[in-house]
């Protein structure tokens, strides 16, 4: 009897787990969740450190994938990300199936992670989640850390449901189209950039922002002194709201330089809640070298 009633807890504690895994999981989690959560056997952690960070010292159990590897460059040197089968690729290789729950890292902040985590949602991979915080905070929980390499056994990565995934990418043509109509209510279009950035250089040409776009730098919405984790929603809900952003079904469109600093900015706003953001992946980069697109200098959208 004391033998069956283990055997049906056990059983009971598996189900449980694959269950959990099965609802869509919080765009992010926090370092005592990974804790609890690093040996089930449905989580995979990536650590999106560069490799050098990696090697000195990561998340035990982490396999390291690189920015750069999910990312290509164009001959006019933009960089966009890889194709979805592509991706599909890369995560086989890494022994990462659509099951999987993907839990993403990096040393700076969602910096990279945020990359990641929008080309999932992309290809409507159901649960993948960011470390509040990554390396930073899961050290400053004073976690242990380790210098293995992990590897995974490869496997075939088979989407679910890629018409499920997130319309959450925007060309420069419709850019372009939403500059030209940048007081439409309802619709953002917000630069992640610096200050001077968005300014622009007087005597330079085409510097300064897409017309019509507001100043949001990412940036801004990390707690430099607290373990580079997001700030509360509370004060990144208030610094939305400054510039016009209220309804969290408003349509937002992000850009940056090159579409990195956007995809922390996107995960930013994913995980207050916002439902309708996409990125323009080439950002001012690809923006600069097409015809007749415009620039306005200053402080003024």
């Amino acid at each position: 009897m004391k033998n069956s009633k283990i055997v049906l807890m056990a059983y009971w504690g598996f189900m449980l787990s694959v269950f959990s895994m099965s609802a869509t999981a919080a765009v992010m989690v926090d370092a005592n969740w990974l804790k609890k959560n690093i040996n089930n056997p449905h989580v995979v952690v990536i650590d999106m450190s560069d490799s050098l960070q990696y090697r000195r010292f990561h998340i035990p159990g982490a396999i390291n994938l690189e920015y750069d590897t999910i990312n290509r460059r164009t001959q006019q040197g933009v960089s966009l990300k890889v194709s979805n089968e592509h991706l599909y690729t890369i995560l086989g290789k890494r022994g990462i199936t659509a099951k999987h729950h993907i839990v993403i890292y990096d040393d700076l902040g969602g910096f990279s992670a945020g990359r990641l985590f929008w080309q999932l949602e992309t290809i409507g991979h159901k649960n993948v989640s960011v470390v509040n915080g990554g390396l930073v905070a899961w050290v400053l929980a004073q976690n242990k850390v380790s210098n293995k390499k992990v590897t995974r056994q490869a496997v075939i990565y088979r989407p679910d449901n890629v018409a499920a995934g997130r319309k959450n990418e925007i060309d420069t043509k419709s850019v372009g189209k939403l500059a030209a109509k940048s007081t439409q209510v309802g619709t953002f279009l917000l630069d992640v950039r610096t200050r001077n950035e968005y300014v622009g250089h007087p005597q330079a040409k085409k510097t300064g922002h897409i017309p019509g776009a507001k100043w949001w730098p990412w940036i801004e919405s990390l707690d430099m002194k607290n373990g580079f984790v997001l700030h509360d929603s509370k004060k990144l809900l208030e610094s939305l709201s400054k510039i016009g952003v209220r309804k969290k079904t408003d349509a937002i469109v992000l850009y940056c330089r090159s579409g990195h600093r956007a995809s922390q900015s996107y995960l930013t706003l994913r995980s207050l809640g916002f439902s309708n953001v996409r990125l323009y992946d080439g950002s001012i980069l690809e923006y600069s070298k097409t015809q007749n697109m415009v620039f306005r200098k200053g402080q003024k959208p």
